[in-house]
């Protein structure tokens, strides 16, 4: 073997400790898959993450998305196309093109920002989704250059109606069974034993559904919302509340409390890094968009899963849209339904209170708010906005139901890193990262499933020798579901 040329490896079926990101985020987590080339330990993940997406959370720059592809494509010749997860825009400041990648695989490749509201792609990745001649589809946008050519990145209601379905045609059953069952053991080893999928389609739905007959037993209890997708037809929107309706129908908390449909999900407006949300204000550097969804188109739909008895989900970030989320949710549904608003994370004064006076859940991800990955909003929202960012206290003293969730695979999904967050406003990815405002939330209660219609299945109380946050980094984890030990 050569020193100046070392081999690469790709061991499986191992027990390897991996560390997720440093700082508090970097929970112990079992691993059985380790890449190494050139010398060094390029990935660490499940078998399956390995025959699926390329991680690129690790990558600073372009050329780091290149060397993380080329490596995984070399390691694996027989996948036929490149899946990866994990860009940021801020790893590309020069701007993306499918040309780009083209050099590096000849394979299709297709890329996920972080938050998933885009996907960039190279020219095989175009050609196998088709959208040279296709049209901007409801809600979103096939990006073009200056000649009228997709240059490989596809936004909000176009990853929506394009992408994740055609990704969802291509991948066999028995993959996407895999991919849940792999899934469902790393979140019971961060102590998960409940789940709630707020992007449900038919053929994830066919996958769970599938699994869970195969698997009575699986240590996880799961409530889905469908997603229901923007489009320029009515018929085709209503459509799609139908079928939520049917399912739940079948599977719901009286009939199935471990897999069902307990709503609907709609995605009203992008996110903060990409310009896409909802304001009420223009951004600093460029016009606001319009939302995902017009309130005019929002509003039916809203009322039709009410009238059936559904949980509504709308995905909120900019004032604007909250402020809509809001007047719908107030106009059109039923008080103590549980509706619930995503997100929040830019609430005016205004409608932070009216949270509370209408009931309303204000379903939160604290790790969103962890202050070392926002340090692009004050040249995008300004300082003033920023001020206004992440009101929690405000809803919780205006009397929101507050709900706290993980937004995986968005964010890290330990939930005392969330937690951490939300009680310190302090980095759980750098600790020694700190902004000052709101501090915390004034209570953090085992509510959970309340919020999403579930039975009560535990409660929480605080004992006489519970664990300070300093005490964190040496705690141990066990998980229990249903009176077995999952992890």
């Amino acid at each position: 073997m050569s020193v100046d040329n070392p081999p690469s490896a790709l061991f499986v079926n191992g027990r390897i400790l991996a560390r997720s990101s440093p700082g508090l985020t970097g929970e112990p987590v079992f691993a059985d898959s380790m890449l190494v080339q050139d010398g060094l330990i390029r990935a660490i993940g499940t078998r399956e993450e390995s025959l699926r997406k390329v991680s690129l959370d690790h990558c600073k720059s372009f050329e780091d998305i290149r060397i993380a592809i080329k490596t995984y494509a070399e390691a694996n010749p027989e996948v036929p196309r490149i899946l990866c997860k994990g860009w940021m825009h801020s790893m590309t400041p020069e701007g993306t093109d499918a040309s780009m990648l083209d050099d590096i695989d000849p394979r299709p490749i297709f890329i996920d920002t972080k938050d998933l509201h885009s996907t960039w792609c190279n020219s095989a990745g175009l050609e196998e989704l088709g959208v040279a001649n296709m049209p901007d589809p409801a809600g979103g946008t096939i990006h073009r250059d200056a000649n009228g050519k997709p240059n490989g990145v596809l936004s909000e209601g176009a990853v929506l109606s394009i992408v994740w379905p055609h990704q969802a045609k291509v991948s066999p059953m028995a993959e996407r069974q895999e991919a849940i069952l792999a899934a469902v053991e790393t979140y019971n080893a961060s102590g998960y034993t409940g789940l709630v999928e707020m992007a449900m389609d038919e053929p994830a739905w066919d996958a769970l559904v599938a699994l869970r007959a195969a698997k009575p037993d699986l240590p996880m209890r799961i409530a889905a919302y469908w997603l229901i997708k923007p489009s320029d037809d009515a018929e085709a929107r209503h459509a799609q509340v139908r079928r939520a309706i049917e399912l739940h129908s079948q599977l719901n908390a009286s009939t199935s409390p471990d897999l069902r449909i307990a709503g609907i999900k709609i995605v009203c407006d992008g996110i903060i890094d990409a310009c896409t949300v909802y304001l009420s204000e223009p951004y600093a550097p460029a016009d606001s968009p319009p939302p995902i969804w017009a309130q005019d188109d929002l509003e039916p739909i809203v009322a039709q899963a009410d009238a059936a008895g559904l949980q509504i989900a709308l995905h909120a970030i900019g004032d604007g849209a909250i402020k809509m989320a809001v007047d719908v949710l107030e106009k059109h549904t039923t008080p103590g339904r549980r509706h619930r608003i995503e997100h929040l994370e830019l609430a005016s004064p205004e409608d932070a209170k009216r949270l509370g006076d209408l009931n309303l859940t204000a379903s939160i991800q604290p790790v969103h708010a962890d202050p070392a990955i926002l340090r692009a909003w004050p040249r995008l929202i300004g300082s003033e906005r920023c001020k206004r960012a992440f009101a929690y206290r405000e809803m919780a003293d205006a009397g929101a139901l507050m709900a706290l969730g993980s937004d995986s695979p968005t964010a890290p999904w330990a939930p005392l890193q969330n937690v951490y967050v939300a009680s310190t406003r302090r980095s759980a990815r750098e600790p020694e990262y700190e902004v000052t405002g709101e501090r915390e939330l004034p209570t953090v209660r085992g509510d959970r499933g309340w919020y999403k219609g579930a039975r009560p299945v535990c409660s929480l109380r605080r004992g006489p020798e519970a664990w300070r946050w300093e005490r964190w980094p040496i705690l141990s984890l066990l998980t229990w579901s249903g009176r077995l030990r999952a992890y």
